[in-house]
């Protein structure tokens, strides 16, 4: 088909600076292109996510949907992914969207319909309801070979669960922050074990006598995290709760800057196993110069709400 103009923007989740979250490159009308087109320009946007606005389907209209989104990565199409879902919201309402419930927009996608709300005590900030998780215990061969490909040692992996709440990561709890941002995983591998891996550390206790130690740790983590940045950032935020980094070779991202969908399945495992509270704060990017901050909390239904600020840093049109 002819190429036309269409409404664009490039928007950037999980930060409330810009350039410090993961970018989104989002197309607020993508009717009448063809999966294939689709395809090609997110590939050709080498983004972690493109996302297209559609009309929502007849069976996601009588759901409430607003709209239908399509998700796709550099390497093929998403049933889901967190990131995606706040930052095409975002677009959307700037572009104009008006949602069918004042403070409730219904996002239509893959998996179903997906509901997002304010951000309880952020005005302007978003959180979606995460969907249902299915966790299981990871096959111990399957398992031996990704921490091999991780570079990780059996002692230093506390917990694992294989994770799908749409998109499906396979979660390692490890040891410490500093393991984490140490990791140099062998992509080629992860390729073809054709796994996706979300790993994660709590923080390092800081109160009585381990304040110091934490202290210099945290130092130690951000100034190595940071040295490849190029972009000023903001002051550092209180220790978060959670460090997460997120490696995703198989759909063609060697490691994404922040990720709603894993940290949306993270806080389902650990806030159930009692690891963490029902209302966190983590953060992603670091090892990438980025500074993404996750706000996840679960309510009195046990719906866990995954959160976080969205900004714009271009708006314009597109050709396709």
């Amino acid at each position: 088909m002819p190429l036309r103009s269409r409404p664009f923007m490039q928007v950037d989740v999980f930060t409330a600076l810009p350039y410090q979250g993961n970018p989104l490159a989002v197309v607020l009308d993508g009717t009448g292109l063809s999966e294939e087109a689709m395809q090609r320009f997110a590939h050709w946007t080498n983004l972690s996510e493109t996302t297209f606005v559609l009309p929502p389907t007849p069976e996601g209209a009588a759901a409430g949907a607003d709209y239908r989104v399509r998700i796709f990565t550099p390497g093929g199409e998403l049933p889901f992914a967190g990131h995606p879902t706040l930052g095409t919201c975002h677009a959307w309402l700037a572009n104009g969207g008006q949602p069918r419930e004042a403070g409730v927009v219904r996002q239509e996608c893959a998996v179903g319909v997906v509901q997002l709300r304010p951000l309880d005590g952020a005005p302007g900030c978003m959180a979606f309801a995460a969907p249902p998780l299915t966790r299981t215990t990871p096959d111990a061969a399957h398992l031996a070979a990704v921490l091999s490909a991780m570079g990780l040692a059996p002692a230093q992996v506390t917990a694992a669960q294989s994770l799908n709440n749409g998109p499906e990561w396979l979660g390692l709890l490890i040891d410490s922050p500093d393991t984490l941002m140490a990791l140099t995983p062998d992509h080629i591998a992860l390729k073809a074990l054709g796994q996706k891996v979300g790993v994660a550390a709590l923080s390092t206790p800081a109160h009585g006598d381990h304040q110091a130690a934490a202290l210099i740790a945290r130092s130690s983590r951000e100034a190595r995290a940071f040295e490849r940045a190029t972009t000023a950032h903001a002051p550092a935020a209180p220790e978060p709760d959670l460090w997460v980094r997120a490696f995703a070779a198989p759909v063609g991202v060697d490691e994404d800057p922040v990720t709603g969908s894993l940290n949306a399945s993270l806080a389902q495992w650990l806030m159930a196993d009692g690891v963490l509270p029902t209302r966190y704060q983590a953060t992603q990017g670091q090892a990438l110069g980025r500074d993404g901050q996750v706000f996840l909390s679960r309510d009195e239904q046990a719906q866990v709400w995954v959160g976080g600020d969205v900004v714009c840093c271009i708006s314009g049109e597109v050709q396709l």
